[in-house]
Parts: structure tokens; sequence; C-alpha cells
């Protein structure tokens, strides 16, 4: 698995950033403990830090470190508890943005780590009763102190953060920044020139080429390209993928064809582990690679918002307004990746991603679906409708306009009823 894969899923991890501020903590304890001995040693004196007794250190240290563990499990606590509420209300889908946010993460680590801290200098505080010489690390006490303010401070961030986090308005923004990288991987600007892909048809003659298989069950997460092409374009390889971030294989399914001048004599060049090594899975989708599922996100929350239960169609129109910012750009002038080239301008790789037709129909059909009874959803689905249409050219102009007329005739009807 490449750097780039595990800097992902170690991204959406609520233990990685509290351990890495941990092992540090404790680090800054002992080099703090160590200069203070130092200092003691070498009879120097700091006037404003010296009067500390090791009782007061000692109490100091304790309300710190006890402090710190109650408020980080309260703010974990407060977490889950949002967690639950975004899951039922707006998907199950949109909990690892919470877990992937990186602000939610700073906290629980700041805390955590403020107690790591105190508790390792705790240890180094002794009286001339417990081994015949006092010892107090007056700047160590002191730096906890600091911190121990400091977490104040990340409190009140942390309470304003959560409160805004949760509204659907910062949940849908959230998402929209999701969709535009992934839209920006798979979809570039056919006009302009580019020098690692091109959008131009690429034909490989895959029927003679090696198949490379999965080896475990999953979604397929991300693909490293990058890692992809250079290792094609070092063997004189060309990589014809099968699936796509998104797509589920199990065992056995095919992954890619490698095809090139020596494939077929079956020679083994650790082709499959190589490729296997780039292609990430997981159990869950992701929308860093996944176009599919980044829109998917925005539908969801339109479509949860048009439930009887919520009964919010202000929601889905907003989820249609943001969709809308994403994919009128897209579709006036992207296409979908064919090839990624190598230094040599050399198409190394060919992925088949989503045509971008099919995920404009994706949003229409979801609208069209459950928003029926919702005129002002139809108006906004509809306003989504004509901006594709005016911007879109030849097919892809009179297909945004037939489905503005669909929509048109649906609003109609729905109004129709609605006077009746």
């Amino acid at each position: 698995m490449s750097v780039r894969m595990v800097a992902l899923r170690l991204r959406e991890s609520f233990w990685f950033l509290p351990a890495l501020f941990g092992v540090a903590a404790v680090v800054l304890a002992e080099v703090l403990v160590s200069v203070d001995r130092s200092v003691i040693d070498g009879g120097v004196r700091i006037a404003v830090l010296d009067a500390l007794s090791a009782g007061g250190g000692r109490s100091i240290l304790t309300t710190i470190g006890t402090a710190m563990l109650t408020v980080a499990g309260t703010s974990f606590s407060i977490t889950i508890s949002v967690l639950a509420t975004t899951s039922s209300t707006y998907g199950p889908r949109l909990v690892r943005n919470f877990m992937a946010d990186r602000a939610n993460q700073f906290v629980l680590a700041a805390f955590t780590s403020t107690f790591v801290y105190a508790i390792v200098v705790l240890r180094s505080v002794h009286t001339a009763i417990d081994d015949g010489s006092a010892f107090v690390p007056v700047i160590a006490v002191h730096v906890a102190v600091l911190m121990g303010i400091v977490d104040v401070g990340v409190l009140v961030f942390f309470i304003h953060h959560i409160a805004t986090s949760v509204q659907i308005s910062s949940l849908q923004k959230q998402v929209q920044v999701d969709l535009v990288a992934a839209v920006d991987q798979a979809f570039v600007d056919r006009d302009e020139p580019h020098d690692d892909v091109t959008v131009a048809s690429q034909n490989a003659d895959a029927d003679r080429g090696r198949t490379v298989r999965a080896a475990d069950d999953g979604y397929v997460q991300s693909v490293d390209w990058h890692r992809l092409v250079t290792w094609a374009s070092r063997h004189d390889r060309v990589v014809v993928m099968r699936v796509m971030p998104g797509d589920h294989v199990i065992v056995g399914d095919p992954l890619a064809v490698v095809t090139g001048a020596d494939v077929a004599a079956g020679e083994d060049d650790g082709t499959a582990r190589q490729v296997r090594a780039c292609i990430a899975t997981g159990t869950a989708r992701t929308p860093f690679q996944d176009v599919r599922f980044a829109l998917q996100q925005l539908v969801e929350i339109a479509v949860r918002g048009l439930a009887s239960g919520t009964n919010d169609p202000y929601t889905a129109v907003s989820a249609l307004d943001l969709a809308g910012a994403v994919l009128v750009p897209a579709w006036r002038d992207r296409q979908a990746v064919t090839g990624y080239l190598d230094d040599a301008h050399v198409a190394r790789v060919l992925p088949h991603w989503p045509a971008l037709e099919d995920l404009v129909d994706t949003v229409f059909e979801g609208v069209g679906t459950y928003g029926r009874d919702h005129p002002i959803v139809l108006r906004a689905a509809h306003r989504l409708a004509e901006r594709l249409a005016e911007v879109g050219a030849d097919d892809r102009g009179a297909r945004a306009a037939r489905a503005a007329r669909s929509i048109a005739l649906r609003l109609q009807q729905s109004e129709h009823v609605d006077q009746q």
C-alpha cells in the first residue's frame, strides 16, 4: 500500500493525532525535566518560577491531569452524540466527515496530550522524605499550567466548532468540497493541454494481456495513479483498468489487464503484486476518488430532507444548488480522463471514469422519485436543468433540455394536484 493511501486512512482515524500528540507530550516532559535538573545542578535560580514546593507542584499537576482527562471524556461523548444524530438525520455515510475533521481530532489530542504530559512530569516530583533529596521541576510544572490555560481556549473552540459543524449548511459544504476534489480527478477541461492525462480515445489489446485479480473482498477506495504509471512506464506496460474507485470486488474478480510486448509469454515479473499494491480496497466507499459516491452524498442529504419524518424541502433545494455549482462548470467544458501519461506522453494506465451525463441523471432521478410532491424542489431541479442546457454543447445541451422539459411537466402536474 502506498504512503498516500496510508495517509488517507490515517486521516479518518480518531487515534492517530492523539497518539502523535501523546508521544510528543512524553518527549517534551522528559526534556523539560532534564532541563530542570541541569538548572538546579548548575545553581541557576529563576526568580519568577522558583517559588514552588513539591506539594504545590504535585497538586497543580494532579489537578491539571484530572481536569484534562475529564474534559477529554466529555468532548468525546459530545462528538459521539453528534455522530449518532448526524447518522440518523442526514445519513450514516456522513459520519466519516466528522471522523476526518481535523479540528475534532486536534481537540481530543490536545486534552489527552496535556494529561499525559502532567502524569509524566508528576512522577519526577519528590521531596527529601521520598529519597533524601527534594526535586521540583518548576519549568515543566509551569509549562503544564500554560498548557492547561491553552486547553481552556481549545474547549471554547470545540464548543463553537461542534455547534457549527452540525448545521446542515456546514455538512453540505463539506460534502461539496469532496465532490469538487473528486470531479477534478475524474474530469478535465477538454480544450486545455495536459501533461499527465488525456481525453483522447485509447485502444488496447486487452485480450492478449495478463489479468490481475483481486486478492481481497471490498470496495475499491482509491488508485495510486502516479505509482501505477511509473511502474508501467518502467516495464513498458499498459494497464487497462477493469474496476474503478467505488466498485465492489470479491476475491478473484479482475482488477486490471496488463498488456505489453512480452506479457503474453507469461513470465513472472511480479505484475499482480505491483498492480494490487496500487489499488486500495476497504469495507466502505470513500469520496476521495469515487465521484459517484461524492455526488451520492449530496443527493442523499436532499432525499432525507424530503422524508416524511423530516419534511425539509429547503435542505433538498440547497443540496441541488451546491451540486449545480460543481456540475454546471464541468458540464460546460469537461470530459472524463481516458488515459494517464508517462513523461514521454505515452498512455500507460487506461481508466474508465463514469460519464458526466450519468452523474447528472443520478441527481434528477433522485429528485424525480422523492421530490415529485414538493414544487419548491422541482423548481430547483428545473433551474439546474436549464443552467445545464444553457452551457451544454451539442448532445449535452439537448439532453439537459429534455430533462428540463420533463421536470417542468412534473411541476405542472404537482401544482395542478395542489390546486385541486
